[in-house]
């Protein structure tokens, strides 16, 4: 007689404007028998994430906790009961929400009490203690919907600069967005840097590589990556080994079937590794 093994769960709300405007998704909600788990290779994206555990910690990280942008892969490990909201902010969105300079989490874990004080731990523990997926992200929700309103907004400059980034895939020209802007290239290149977390130029290129990821697998590779503007094999390969920390066929070869891509690449943008 078989024994049916405990699924992983997922619940979705969408969030109220104008926290809707600061998040790449719907909040979410992620529950994972302590039977399960994955390992992943994590690729850049230009989104910062916040994890808020109902439960235990994970993977040796803290309780609640924030990433910045980075412009390197990592292997993750991710095993055992697990319960927690994960949050997908813009750059833009988390230098509001969160109130500190995005070049402070780059590439970083942070504890999220480091970056809200006794407000961040309030919320998790709050959270915690509300049984019901709905009220939790109406807690979620009011306490966001409050940051917002009281944050800092990014410089006009930057958030153009990050639109017109996300608009042409990451193929604008840094120069150009300067001249747009009105601003000298280093003075673009600090701000943006503060702001988002990284320089325009990495930023522009971590743009174009999740959108050439999220296309591979279904069409021919030279097609797609000349496409999303990469001028030659070189280039791709370059990024390749830069933000994946493998080739192009290994990376394809390691492509979980359709199904299991669409949900990764909407909740995590991570494929599983060996």
């Amino acid at each position: 007689m078989s024994t049916a093994v405990p699924a992983l769960s997922y619940a979705e709300s969408r969030p109220s404007e104008p926290v809707r405007t600061l998040l790449t998704r719907n909040y979410l909600g992620f529950t994972q028998p302590a039977t399960s788990g994955e390992r992943w290779l994590a690729t850049p994206t230009p989104t910062a994430t916040v994890i808020l555990n109902m439960g235990a910690a994970f993977g040796g990280l803290p309780g609640a906790f924030v990433t910045g942008l980075t412009d390197t892969h990592a292997v993750i490990d991710q095993f055992g009961a697990i319960e927690c909201v994960d949050l997908k902010l813009t750059p833009l969105g988390a230098y509001t929400l969160l109130g500190v300079p995005m070049d402070e989490l780059t590439g970083a874990v942070v504890d999220l009490a480091d970056v809200l004080g006794p407000a961040g731990a309030r919320l998790t523990e709050r959270l915690a203690n509300t049984p019901d997926w709905a009220d939790r992200f109406a807690v979620l929700d009011g306490f966001l919907t409050d940051r917002a309103a009281r944050g800092p907004e990014p410089a006009p400059e930057v958030a153009w600069a990050w639109r017109r980034l996300g608009e042409s895939g990451g193929t604008v020209p840094i120069g150009a967005l300067a001249h747009e802007v009105g601003w000298s290239r280093r003075h673009l290149v600090t701000r943006f840097r503060q702001q988002v977390g990284l320089p325009p130029k990495t930023v522009a290129r971590i743009v174009r590589f999740s959108r050439l990821l999220r296309r591979v697998g279904g069409a021919e590779l030279s097609r797609v990556a000349a496409e999303c503007g990469y001028y030659d094999q070189a280039h791709m390969n370059r990024d390749f080994r830069e933000f994946a920390g493998t080739t192009p066929t290994d990376y394809l070869s390691r492509l979980p079937g359709r199904a299991a891509r669409e949900v990764t690449s909407v909740q995590y943008a991570w494929v599983p590794a060996d």
